[in-house]
């Protein structure tokens, strides 16, 4: 039986790729920073470790197979930054694989990475994909357009009753649910893809998004086009005015909102069922995924 070892498998992805791995029948093992937060992960073993400190990761990737690492942080905490965990906690993990000797790396990007640089976030992790493919081991890079998790914050603006948008809403997205995610990142490493821009069934323009979350929520849709110069000044601007945790990820946010990011069409799950789940969350509980 194969091993595979999970890094960042506590975040929104790594929980469906061990889940998918376990489901084709894959040793899993997944780090983890704290065991008793992630009990409930699909996994053979629990790898207790920080990333950002080599030594704690010393022997943990023995007879592994592969590793997968969804390591990175969209919103920064624990002193933490972008060079940190998305560039350097992933250069451990390779280091650490190498002197493992795991014959293969995949590891998940970010659609679009050349068209975004001097946004912080993007610059981390291309540079360790630089890092990655100057390995001497197979490797794997994923480039998701965008998960079903961030099409919330539509959700979340139609809620509140209206949903703003910036320039004329013509720009589109096809974002890929996790589950789909972690099954085309299994495939595309099978099928021995050095690279694959990936995203899901369907396309949208943003206004097509805003009028899918209303349509969710059974409200008539309520839309404001912002000039598209709003978007750019902050993006100048909020370095200057807010903490890093806050214009960190509007910066790659703000960015993305400005160009199409359609990824190759892959999966079978449709947003409008995210977003009807998402609802129904409310009610129970769950996190809607």
């Amino acid at each position: 039986m194969r091993t595979v070892f999970v890094a960042g498998a506590t975040g929104y992805l790594g929980r469906y790729l061990c889940a998918e791995y376990k489901r084709r029948d894959w040793t899993v093992l997944a780090l983890v920073r704290d065991k008793d937060r992630a009990a409930d992960l699909a996994c053979d073993r629990l790898i207790e470790a920080e990333a950002t400190e080599p030594a704690t990761l010393t022997g943990t990737m023995e007879s592994v197979d592969l590793v997968v690492s969804a390591l990175g942080i969209t919103r920064q905490a624990d002193g933490l930054g972008y060079r940190d965990v998305d560039y350097q906690a992933n250069l451990n993990l390779l280091r650490e694989a190498q002197r493992s000797e795991v014959p293969h790396f995949a590891y998940v990007h970010v659609l679009n990475a050349d068209r975004m640089r001097g946004v912080p976030l993007v610059d981390a992790k291309a540079d360790f994909v630089t890092e990655l493919r100057r390995a001497d081991l197979a490797s794997t890079i994923i480039a998701p357009s965008g998960y079903f998790s961030d099409m919330a914050d539509f959700l979340g603006m139609a809620r509140a009753g209206r949903v703003w948008l910036f320039g004329d809403g013509r720009h589109r997205i096809n974002p890929i649910d996790g589950a789909d995610l972690a099954a085309a990142t299994a495939d595309a490493i099978d099928e021995g893809k050095q690279w694959l821009d990936v995203g899901g069934p369907e396309s949208f323009s943003h206004t097509e998004l805003a009028e899918l979350a209303f349509s969710a929520l059974g409200r008539p849709a309520k839309i404001t086009r912002l000039p598209d110069w709003i978007r750019k000044a902050a993006l100048a601007i909020l370095p200057w005015v807010t903490p890093r945790k806050v214009h960190g990820p509007a910066q790659f946010f703000l960015t993305a909102f400005g160009m199409d990011m359609v990824g190759e069409k892959r999966g079978t799950r449709h947003l409008a069922g995210f977003f009807r789940r998402r609802i129904d969350s409310d009610m129970t509980g769950d996190d809607g995924r």
